[in-house]
């Protein structure tokens, strides 16, 4: 009993103790708190203390209102040897206009992001009714020239250069001594507080001697070199780039669309006339798949070079893009490099007449949204792919193959899908603004395009198997993309209407699915839409045909599902997947391998090593071994890998039978 009451003393004597130690350090903690408070007012009445200023203005808001008169825009391109264009505008204005703003476009179409390149215009000067006036950059839109008008001011002018980049590192190259292209929002300016489709500009170019010139404007003049349009509005003249060039040819393609090539030589210009007859098969399925066009003619503009920069950009009634320069005339070895055309041709119905509701912008001052990219650019490289191959622009089997790298990259090779939505990445144009990233695996980068196409690739599916094959995304196709046949405007969307068209066509939990696939992160790889159409991903040690053109063409190595990595002709890795064994070995992006196994690097000495140490075979216990340079420190790295070489490669789980995939790239008009 003593034993028991002393026990409970002792436990009471410790709670009090506990207690006063506790009151203790409230005491001790306030008391430095009072201390600290005291030093923080000393500290704050020796210290200055601004205020934040006031921004200036915003821009005005832009109103559906006509500006004061035609502005004219007379460009002289004819400055190949040092890549200028020089330009003259003139601004007519209002009676009693004091103040005019002119503005740099700065969110360019096509681009989601904000990309105007401010800094390549120079040499401005501007003149009222002759007299040069001063003029202000605005601090915080600094894409905007502020400027004060003299008293009774009819007119502005503007004269400035365009500085084209002459080497890859300061941007896009766009005139060579062989080809220009001449993008009107690079080297323009507008005048502030309007919709675009009410300013009308009348535009004039002067181009070298002899060379041809394409475009989608209307009413081409030609006196010598110079060439004059009808007048049309700023945003028709953004939507309706010029390529021109020394060697140029164009082609009919039927249906008022016309394929438009320049080249670095004229003999990159003889294209088979069997395998230009797989474009005009391109204008037929695009046609019989959406049901309706919405442009009146359309010019496709092609660059056959490496000299010029690449390009793949959408406009109404035409597109940019480039090919490799013997993409024409080496058919079958360059199949890999022939999607972007297709891809281009769709977004004519599929982002520039239905675009999504917040990224259509009255101007290219108010910021784009990009949620709804994965319709955008999603099921653009969705049809893309699929009328590539209804068409034989490239052939079925490399269109597999695309789907085989898409696949493998969202099952292995994107870590950061398990962070990351693909909505999120929505966001990357203007996160990224598409500069290299140091692990884009596991950051991610614009995966809306090709985690987008897989998407579609499973909503086919759905429907064709919930409606035993009768329908399939086809039927979406004309009906969100082929109404109002004729209808050269831009209609607009959102995620309510995509559901509502997909219920249109076959009842299902649509609403679901999007937003479990797109805007859910860590989901499963999107496989099943392939496994639904009859494929199955397989490795082997070989690479398929396209991921075999591609990296033969640039002389690289994809070894991103053996070790982890991408690696140049030299060696230098270009890329390391997040958690590989390369990365667990410390080889990043321009880290360079000189040696494998003791000898000197090269893409076969590497994959033999890789072969070499495969379980089973003989040797297969020892590690890869790498000498690594990164800058000027060298590093003899073992990596314990056994798997061997790992290329995707999707195989029909239906052979000898017709299935889904199969269906779905073939030919609908022939």
């Amino acid at each position: 009993m003593k034993r028991a009451i002393y026990k409970v003393a002792n436990r009471r004597a410790a709670r009090v103790g506990v207690r006063v130690m506790k009151y203790h350090t409230a005491l001790v903690s306030l008391s430095a708190l009072l201390f600290a408070s005291s030093a923080l007012n000393a500290q704050d009445a020796a210290r200055s203390t601004p205020m934040a200023p006031d921004l200036p203005p915003a821009m005005p808001a832009a109103q559906d209102v006509d500006y004061a008169g035609t502005v004219s825009l007379d460009i002289d391109a004819t400055d190949v040897a040092r890549g200028v264009y020089s330009v003259t505008q003139v601004f007519p204005v209002a009676a009693g206009t004091k103040n005019l703003i002119l503005m740099q476009p700065g969110w360019l179409p096509g681009n989601h992001s904000e990309t105007g390149p401010y800094s390549l215009l120079a040499n401005f000067h501007f003149y009222a009714d002759g007299k040069e006036i001063p003029w202000v950059r605005d601090t915080v839109a600094v894409n905007a020239f502020h400027l004060a008008l003299p008293e009774g001011t009819k007119a502005v002018t503007a004269s400035f250069v365009h500085t084209s980049p002459v080497r890859g590192n300061e941007g896009r190259i766009t005139m060579t001594r062989e080809m220009l292209n001449l993008q009107w929002e690079k080297m323009s300016l507008y005048p502030a507080g309007y919709y675009t489709r009410r300013i009308p500009y009348k535009a004039t170019v002067k181009v070298p001697a002899g060379w041809d010139v394409f475009t989608a404007l209307d009413g081409k003049v030609r006196s010598g070199d110079t060439l004059t349009w009808d007048v049309t509005d700023y945003q028709r003249l953004v939507d309706s780039p010029i390529f021109a060039g020394k060697y140029a040819q164009s082609w009919n393609l039927g249906h008022d669309v016309t394929m438009n090539a320049v080249a670095d030589k004229p003999e990159l210009l003889g294209i088979a006339p069997e395998h230009m007859e797989y474009y005009r098969h391109l204008v037929d399925e695009a046609l019989a798949t959406f049901g309706a066009r919405h442009f009146d003619t359309y010019d496709f503009l092609l660059a056959l070079t490496d000299r010029m920069g690449g390009i793949g950009l959408e406009h109404h009634r035409s597109s940019e893009n480039q090919y490799e320069p013997k993409a024409f005339i080496d058919w079958d070895a360059m199949d890999w490099d022939h999607n972007v055309i297709a891809h281009e041709f769709v977004h004519s119905w599929n982002g520039k007449y239905r675009r999504p509701a917040d990224l259509w912008t009255p101007d290219y001052q108010q910021p784009m949204q990009n949620t709804l990219m994965w319709v955008y650019e999603g099921q653009t490289q969705f049809w893309g792919y699929i009328l590539a191959a209804r068409s034989g622009v490239q052939s079925k089997q490399t269109v597999i193959d695309q789907f085989a790298v898409a696949a493998a990259k969202y099952l292995e090779g994107t870590p950061g899908r398990s962070w990351r939505s693909v909505e999120d990445t929505t966001n990357a144009p203007q996160l990224a603004r598409r500069r290299p990233l140091p692990f884009v695996s596991l950051t991610r980068s614009e995966d809306y395009y090709v985690e987008g196409a897989l998407t579609w690739l499973e909503a086919d599916q759905i429907i064709r198997s919930g409606t035993k094959g009768k329908k399939g995304l086809d039927d979406f196709a004309k009906a969100f993309f082929g109404m109002r046949n004729g209808d050269w405007g831009e209609l607009t969307y959102d995620f309510d209407e995509v559901v509502e068209t997909l219920n249109g066509v076959y009842a299902y939990d649509w609403a679901d699915f999007l937003k479990t696939r797109l805007y859910k992160t860590n989901q499963p790889a999107p496989m099943r839409g392939i496994e639904m159409a009859g494929y199955k991903l397989v490795w082997k040690e070989e690479p398929n045909s396209y991921e075999k053109g591609r990296a033969g063409y640039s002389n690289s190595l994809n070894l991103t599902y053996s070790l982890g990595v991408g690696l140049s002709a030299d060696g230098t890795v270009g890329s390391s997947l997040w958690d590989s064994p390369a990365f667990d070995a410390g080889l990043v992006n321009g880290s360079q391998i000189v040696a494998v196994n003791g000898e000197a690097y090269s893409a076969d000495t590497i994959k033999k090593a890789i072969t070499a140490a495969k379980t089973g075979n003989a040797g297969a216990d020892k590690p890869i071994e790498l000498l690594v340079k990164r800058g000027d420190h060298y590093e003899t790295v073992a990596i314990d890998y056994h798997e061997g070489l790992r290329f995707p490669w999707l195989e029909s789980t239906t052979p000898g039978k017709e299935n889904g995939f199969d269906r779905l790239l073939d030919a609908r008009t022939r």
